[in-house]
C-alpha cells in the first residue's frame, strides 16, 4: 500500500521558547508543529520562515562609515587631533597637513585592511554554509540550511552535519558526533524519538527527523548569543588603552609645565603653544593604531585561507598571548582523532594476525573513530583483499563491541 499523505495544517501556537520541546511525546509535538511525516507545504514554510527568521545565528553587523569613524576615537587618535588643531593655532600649516594626513591615512589603512579581512570571513562563511535535505509538499529537494523552520522534517546521513535542533522519527539507531558542542570525543547513540542538536555530525546510520528548533532556538545558538552578549575588555585592548592613557598624561603635565614656566617668565604665548605643539607631536606614536591593526587584519586573512574564522581581530593577539590554557574537555581542542596503541599478545599470537581480526571487524565507511584508528594500524593497506565481509554487527550498549562474520579466501567462514 502507497502511504497517504497528509496536508500540513498550521501550528496550534507558536512554540513557547522556554517549553522543553526535547521531551515532549513526539505525536504531541507534530501535533503542535502542525507538521506530518510528508513535511509542510513550500506556501507555509514560507509563512513560518518570516515568522521564525532565518536559521543562522545572528550577527550584530556595524555600519561601515561608524566603523571608520571609530578610528578618530581613543587615546592616541586624540592625541593626533590635538596636535592638529595646536598646529592650526599657530598656523603651522605644513605641520597641520602633514599630521591632519597621518591621522587620516591611520584610519583608511586600518579600516580597509579590517574590511578586506571580514570579507574574507564572510567569503569563508558563505564557503563553509551547509545545505539540508528537506521534505515539503511530499518530495525531497536540498535547500540551504538557512532556509528551515520549525516542522520541517529533514533526512540526516553519514558525514552529514545537522542543521537544526531535530528529533528522531522512525528508524535505526545512529551515531551522533557532539564533540563541537560538549567536548565529548566519542560519539553519542541517538534512537527514536531522541534529540540531535545542531553543529553535530553524523558518525553512523541516516534517518528523517522533525525540526523543532532554529536558529537562535538552538542549543548551539543559545550558547552562541550568551558568547556574543558577553562584554570583555581583551588584555590588548588593555595594554594600547595604558600605553594611550600614559602618553596623554605625559604630554598634559609636560604642556602644563611649559605652560606655567613660560607664564612666570612672560614668554609670548605664540612661541609657547609651538613648543606644546612639539611635545605633543613627538609624544604620539603616530603608526602605531595603523601597525596594530594592520597586522591583526593581515593575520586574520592568512587564518580564513586556512579556514579559521575570527570574529574578533584582537582575538589573534590573545592567542598568540596565551601561557597557560585550561579546559575540562578535549574534543575540540585536538584532531578529535584516535590512534593505535601497541597491542598486547599473548604467546602464540601474532600482532599482525590480532589487528587483521580488529580490521575484519571495522568498517572504514562508517568513518568510526575507533574504527579508523583499527585500520590505520594496517602495515599494508591489501591486507583485507580476498576477504567477504557475510555480516556485519555494528557497536551497540548491550554486546559492547562489534562482530563480523568472514569468509576467506580457501572458503572457510569464521
Amino acid at each position: 500500500m502507497r502511504p497517504i499523505a497528509h496536508q500540513a495544517k498550521a501550528p496550534e501556537s507558536k512554540p513557547d521558547a522556554n517549553e522543553d520541546l526535547q521531551s515532549l511525546p513526539l505525536p504531541e509535538l507534530q501535533a503542535k508543529l502542525g507538521s506530518s511525516p510528508d513535511g509542510l507545504s513550500q506556501v507555509e514554510a514560507q509563512k513560518r520562515l518570516a515568522q521564525y527568521g532565518p536559521n543562522e545565528i545572528e550577527e550584530k553587523k556595524t555600519n561601515p562609515f561608524l566603523k571608520f569613524l571609530s578610528y578618530f576615537w581613543g587615546p592616541i587618535p586624540w592625541m593626533i587631533e590635538a596636535a592638529v588643531i595646536l598646529s592650526a593655532l599657530v598656523r603651522h600649516w605644513p605641520d597641520f597637513f602633514i599630521i591632519l594626513v597621518l591621522l587620516l591615512a591611520n584610519a583608511a589603512v586600518g579600516f580597509w585592511e579590517e574590511y578586506q579581512a571580514g570579507n574574507a570571513i564572510a567569503a569563508l562563511k558563505a564557503k563553509l554554509a551547509i545545505r539540508a535535505r528537506i521534505r515539503r509538499d511530499g518530495k525531497w529537494s536540498s535547500v540551504a540550511a538557512r532556509e528551515l523552520v520549525p516542522g520541517d522534517v529533514i533526512r540526516v546521513r553519514l558525514g552529514d552535519i545537522v542543521p537544526a535542533d531535530a528529533r528522531l522519527l522512525e528508524g535505526d539507531p545512529m551515531e551522533v558526533d557532539q564533540s563541537a558542542l560538549t567536548g565529548e570525543s566519542l560519539p553519542v547513540t541517538r534512537k527514536f524519538g531522541e534529540t540531535i542538536y545542531s553543529g553535530s555530525i553524523v558518525r553512523q546510520g541516516g534517518t528523517d527527523a522533525l525540526v523543532y528548533g532554529t536558529g537562535q532556538n538552538t542549543y548551539f545558538g543559545k550558547t552562541a548569543q550568551l558568547v556574543q552578549e558577553a562584554h570583555t575588555v581583551s588584555h590588548f585592548q588593555r595594554a594600547v588603552l595604558k600605553i594611550g592613557d600614559y602618553l596623554i598624561v605625559l604630554a598634559v603635565v609636560l604642556v602644563v609645565l611649559i605652560l606655567t614656566v613660560a607664564l612666570f617668565r612672560g614668554d609670548r604665548m605664540t612661541t609657547t603653544l609651538q613648543f606644546a605643539l612639539v611635545l605633543t607631536v613627538a609624544a604620539i606614536p603616530v603608526a602605531m593604531p595603523t601597525v596594530l591593526s594592520v597586522t591583526m587584519a593581515v593575520g586574520a586573512r592568512l587564518l580564513a585561507t586556512k579556514q579559521a574564522i575570527v570574529s574578533r581581530l584582537a582575538a589573534i593577539e590573545e592567542l598568540a598571548g596565551m601561557d597557560v590554557l585550561c579546559s575540562d574537555k578535549t574534543g575540540t581542542l585536538t584532531q578529535n582523532k584516535l590512534t593505535l596503541g601497541e597491542p598486547f599478545c599473548v604467546a602464540g599470537i601474532a600482532l599482525e594476525q590480532i589487528i587483521l581480526s580488529a580490521a575484519l571487524a571495522s568498517r572504514a565507511e562508517d568513518q568510526d573513530t575507533i574504527d579508523l584508528a583499527v585500520l590505520s594500524g594496517l602495515k599494508n593497506d591489501q591486507s583485507l583483499r580476498g576477504y567477504q565481509v557475510v555480516h556485519y554487527q555494528p557497536f551497540d550498549p548491550v554486546h559492547k563491541r562489534t562482530e563480523a562474520t568472514v569468509k576467506a579466501v580457501d572458503g572457510q567462514t569464521f
